[in-house]
């Protein structure tokens, strides 16, 4: 894989406020722009419209202002399915992605990013299965991560490892010994 072309990036996704900019970019990376090289989602809101139907998932309700009640508007339903990354999935080429997700999120259930990633491999026009789209699950984290900063570091360097791999870096192309050694004194 050649080195990465000034312009040419892995974006992140993540948390809240990123999640309505995470979903329009989600749905316009159907269009393969070749700056996108991949890109890394931090427990992906994606299944929205399902989740916003669920009175019962925390947090669901009071986001009836920002979002709608889809349930009982039928013009904030028709938007929230405009955007939804989960369902505008198609079988068009989509970058190589990493889903990232925690099993005790009670925010983003982990359902969804699954859902999404079967749904991504699904519909690869190519029939590949695309091996290159990713679910990693945390099994011992929430919304916010790991606790503990070593092992937040060990989640970050994942992440960051893969985004250099995706962008044909993760090779230093020498091979330097990792064992340092000082001269006699």
């Amino acid at each position: 894989m050649a080195s990465p072309s000034p312009g040419e990036a892995v974006p992140p996704g993540g948390w809240g406020a990123l999640r309505l900019r995470m979903a329009d970019d989600l749905r316009r990376m159907g269009i393969r722009d070749p700056r996108v090289l991949a890109a890394v989602a931090k427990v992906p809101f994606v299944d929205v419209v399902n989740t916003m139907l669920d009175a019962s998932i925390p947090l669901t309700v009071t986001e009836y202002e920002e979002w709608g009640n889809p349930e009982g508007d039928p013009a904030a339903y028709d938007l929230i399915a405009s955007y939804a990354p989960y369902d505008n999935v198609g079988a068009q080429e989509y970058p190589p992605i990493l889903a990232e997700t925690s099993l005790h999120d009670t925010r983003v259930l982990f359902v969804e990013p699954a859902k999404w990633v079967a749904r991504l491999r699904a519909t690869d026009p190519v029939g590949r299965d695309r091996p290159d789209v990713l679910l990693r699950t945390e099994m011992s984290a929430g919304h916010g991560g790991v606790s503990g900063r070593y092992r937040a570091w060990r989640d970050r360097a994942f992440s960051l490892a893969w985004m250099l791999d995706r962008m044909g870096l993760a090779d230093a192309g020498g091979t330097a010994d990792p064992v340092v050694t000082h001269p006699a004194e």
